[in-house]
């Protein structure tokens, strides 16, 4: 296989590795307690979202659940109806590290993740994260840098546009089974680990399935099943559990 086309599988990998850790762990697990995973499966997620993101999970915590608390409304830190699409879509990354790096979003929609040992050893230093990720990949190329560069290129650029695609497209576009801008987009779900049936997950945050119906397919959801099969992680609850406000389009007619 070419080598740059190697480097490019691998990007997408280690993309798709992102994408997987962010819905499962970051998402469903740490922001709604919708899945508890038992402690060396989270240690190891740990390591893996340090390695392959950067991210400091209580500040992603803290941003998402301050989406949910401030929806489509001021005060949202990312929706395309406050800041306008084509600025998530494109600078999420902008409006992500705004919020972020807001003490006072942290420390109240966070307070239930305080930095431990690790954090303050290593896991806060995300630069260090990413030049450890780099350097495995510099150790999969075999020290051959423009493979390296290139492969490191398509993984963060396709991470960023496809989380940043989830709030952008996923409360502009799509269907809306449920009331509000959020949207179900089954071919983005696809692309970012069932994230893409937005409308559902807004409609019951604390569902670690996405998908509500035999049409629906949240592929995010068939890693939870097999690490509840490992007896790695506890689901919070199987049936569904609508928010009040959840009402289906269809009756708000």
């Amino acid at each position: 296989m070419p080598g740059p086309l190697l480097a490019v599988i691998v990007g997408l990998a280690t993309c798709q590795l992102g994408l997987y850790l962010t819905t499962v762990v970051l998402h469903r697990a740490l922001s709604h307690r919708s899945l508890t995973l038992t402690r060396r499966p989270l240690f190891a997620a740990r390591v893996l979202i340090w390695v392959s993101t950067g991210i400091k999970p209580r500040e992603w915590v803290a941003v998402h659940r301050k989406h949910h608390a401030f929806t489509d409304v001021d005060g949202d830190p990312h929706s395309p109806a406050v800041s306008g699409f084509f600025t998530v879509q494109f600078a999420n990354v902008v409006l992500y590290k705004k919020s972020a790096n807001d003490p006072d979003t942290v420390g109240r929609y966070a307070k239930d993740l305080p930095p431990d040992g690790w954090d303050r050893a290593l896991f806060d230093r995300g630069w260090l994260g990413l030049g450890i990720g780099t350097g495995i990949l510099f150790l999969v190329f075999w020290g051959n840098w423009h493979l390296v560069v290139i492969a490191a290129a398509v993984h963060v650029g396709t991470y960023l546009l496809a989380s940043s695609a989830i709030n952008a497209i996923g409360h502009r576009f799509g269907k809306r089974p449920f009331t509000g801008q959020a949207t179900n987009n089954q071919w983005l779900a696809w692309l970012v680990a069932g994230e893409g049936l937005h409308s559902n997950h807004h409609a019951a945050p604390t569902s670690a399935r996405l998908s509500f119906s035999s049409r629906e397919i949240d592929p995010g959801w068939w890693v939870v099943l097999a690490l509840r099969r490992l007896g790695w992680a506890r689901v919070r609850h199987d049936e569904l559990h609508l928010r009040p406000q959840a009402v289906p389009a269809a009756a708000a007619r």
